[in-house]
């Protein structure tokens, strides 16, 4: 009964499909609401508060890119998941760029489909409340404040980071070891993906591998492609 509560907007012109959908998904305690286009269904995203949205891509009126565009300029943080009959690399890369948080080609196992959708409003309310209760940070010999956007290495005078720095460095340490998806920043910190925002995001990177290089077990990769990964080698204890 964990999920009973937990609201979910679902975009999809197969009436058939989605009501089937829908069924399934409340059935496993969501409260679902069903919308047949993209226009329908941004009409409802506005009138209400969903926890996630599933999205059809190829809808007729407005398809599931540009509904995915429009939700995210209203909300940032609502996880979106797009479902497609398509599986080139290209289409998948462009969703990741409207913001979504999830893919799933068709036909799928729902099954699976359930389970991503309960790792992923398990992981953006973890996010959530981390972003929310946690401020200090440690990285390998540095210590982070986040509120005062303060980094300091040993026992020296702190460094004052700029508010996209602190940004950045905060949601790496978040996936410290793991892959911090370029896209993800891009989308949360700068609010836009593109060429410019991304040159920027590069800058900013080389900035905080500067201030990072006094501590030689501490590295910012690039994932070439993908994004970068903060690596810490030896955990120090505090």
């Amino acid at each position: 009964m964990e999920n009973i509560n937990k609201k979910i907007l679902l975009v999809e012109d197969d009436l058939n499909f989605g009501a089937v959908l829908k069924d399934y998904l409340m059935l496993n305690d969501f409260d679902v609401t069903l919308a047949k286009n993209g226009m329908e269904g941004f009409e409802k995203f506005k009138k209400d508060t969903y926890d996630l949205c599933i999205l059809d891509v190829m809808m007729p009126y407005k398809d599931g890119y540009t509904l995915a565009k429009e939700i995210r300029e209203k909300n940032s943080e609502v996880p979106i998941i797009f479902l497609t009959a398509k599986s080139m690399k290209e289409d998948v890369l462009k969703g990741y760029k409207a913001g979504a948080d999830d893919y799933l080609n068709k036909p799928f196992d729902s099954e699976v489909l359930l389970m991503k959708i309960k790792a992923i409003i398990q992981r953006k309310s973890s996010d959530t409340k981390t972003e929310q209760v946690q401020h200090e940070f440690n990285i390998g010999k540095f210590h982070l404040n986040s509120k005062l956007r303060f980094l300091t290495f040993n026992d020296e005078e702190p460094i004052k980071l700029s508010p996209k720095e602190n940004e950045l460095l905060k949601m790496l340490i978040l996936h410290e070891n793991d892959l911090m998806p370029r896209e993800l920043a891009l989308t949360k910190i700068w609010r836009d993906d593109n060429y410019f925002t991304s040159r920027s995001m590069d800058v900013y990177i080389a900035k905080l591998r500067k201030y990072l290089k006094l501590d030689e077990d501490v590295e910012i990769l690039n994932i070439h492609g993908e994004g970068f990964r903060l690596v810490v080698k030896n955990k120090v204890e505090k």
